[in-house]
């Protein structure tokens, strides 16, 4: 039984990994009262005696918190963009490669991916990877998302029944192409520039689609369809979580299909010149809490489909 507490238990993604705890076999959650959480004395006090910490907090709050704990021991587990890109922690995405795993496995400081991240980096890192997309190919990526990704705010303003008519339409956003989770796809992927990125956020809770289109005859090798389907099949064949797929029967791709679990399809469409492929997930699963619980469980050596 390990002791395990949430710096930022009331946010979405908090409320999340504590549901989700809560049915978990070796787990003790330690809480805070609620007339002390912005108490810094009684948060290190609990941050100290727990075995895991999970940080659900703003980058600048996740950055000082992180300097709260001195027990050498805790495992810190942050899902804020804070610590993403930081050499010193580990990124949590262990699907990437065996290393990657054992790296999860022995890290006391562990980076959670993104939500459009993680759609991006199960595409573009195989390829990248195997050597068959160059580390300077000009990538775009295109995400639909649910409102649940915006936080309680944004929940907030899409449940409101007075809301402005143009928040029932699917809006584009990250205009000015310096979306936060930027700096990850490029550094994770191994990429020279960063991608053009387009998230879209629509009206409904929970679920997401990310798709990056791909000319085959710009790859270092041209790959038919079946080829880019075998390559992806082949580098997730031994995944608990993630698992590839040509286009639904319907013809219609949706964002839908995954709620409440860590699960992601990716989706290989198109034809051997022109490919898209789309990650399908839940933003609040596999793009947060989810992936967060399966991050301690790797690093707590339990069996990593536990409680997922």
């Amino acid at each position: 039984m390990i002791k395990v507490f949430i710096d930022g238990q009331a946010g979405t993604t908090g409320l999340q990994i504590k549901d989700k705890l809560l049915r978990h076999p070796f787990v003790e959650l330690i809480e805070i009262d609620n007339d002390k959480r912005k108490d810094e004395n009684e948060r290190q006090k609990l941050m100290n005696s727990a075995d895991v910490v999970f940080l659900c907090l703003p980058d600048a709050a996740a950055i000082e918190a992180v300097k709260l704990v001195t027990n050498s021991d805790t495992v810190i587990i942050d899902a804020s963009t804070a610590h993403r890109t930081n050499e010193e922690w580990t990124y949590g995405f262990p699907e990437l490669s065996d290393k990657q795993f054992e790296k999860i496995k022995s890290s006391k400081r562990i980076a959670n991916p993104g939500c459009h991240a993680s759609g991006f980096v199960s595409i573009v890192y195989p390829l990248v990877n195997s050597g068959v997309m160059p580390a300077d190919y000009p990538v775009t990526a295109f995400s639909i998302t649910g409102y649940s990704g915006g936080g309680n705010k944004m929940i907030g303003e899409y449940e409101n029944p007075d809301r402005e008519e143009e928040i029932g339409t699917p809006r584009q956003y990250g205009l000015s192409q310096m979306h936060k989770h930027l700096p990850e796809m490029k550094k994770v992927c191994g990429l020279t520039s960063e991608p053009i990125f387009m998230p879209v956020v629509s009206d409904y809770y929970c679920g997401m689609a990310v798709s990056v289109p791909v000319f085959t005859k710009m790859l270092n090798k041209k790959l038919t369809l079946k080829e880019v389907y075998d390559l992806l099949d082949e580098f997730y064949k031994d995944s608990k979580f993630i698992n590839v797929s040509y286009a639904p029967e319907s013809g219609f791709l949706s964002p839908l299909g995954h709620e409440g679990t860590n699960k992601m399809t990716i989706y290989v469409n198109g034809n051997d010149d022109r490919i898209v492929l789309t990650s399908v997930f839940d933003n609040l699963g596999k793009g947060a809490s989810s992936a967060a619980v399966e991050n301690m469980n790797i690093a707590m050596g339990f069996e990593e489909t536990t409680a997922l």
